[in-house]
């Protein structure tokens, strides 16, 4: 069951690396690959930070999308489709970082 609940957050963190990787980013892409190895850090601490990390990685998101936006505008392009795929993963992203509550994930990181 732990690991049901690990895996959105791992797909989470690629989809934002890959992201970042788009965008040319070489050290957030980093950032975005390592910090889920703190899963393999059993403590309240490292539950928070990716909590955290998931919530900015979804502001990105969130923000990305906005821009995208704008862009498509100016452009006279059809923007629907791009609104649903990125609003769908920043929801995922968003739902990743809700999953850390979940009864499961709370046992997991609370074992020393």
């Amino acid at each position: 069951m732990v690991i049901l609940c690990l895996l959105p957050i791992v797909v989470s963190s690629l989809l934002i690396a890959a992201h970042f990787y788009r965008m040319g980013s070489t050290i957030l892409v980093f950032i975005a690959l390592l910090l889920p190895l703190l899963l393999l850090v059993r403590q309240g601490w490292a539950r928070s930070t990716i909590r955290i990390y998931l919530f900015i990685a979804a502001a990105e998101w969130i923000r990305s999308l906005f821009a995208f936006i704008e862009i498509y505008e100016r452009s006279g392009l059809a923007w629907t489709r791009l609104s649903f795929i990125l609003g769908g993963v920043a929801l995922f992203t968003f739902s990743s970082a809700l999953l850390l509550s979940c009864r499961p994930l709370k046992t997991y990181f609370s074992r020393t």
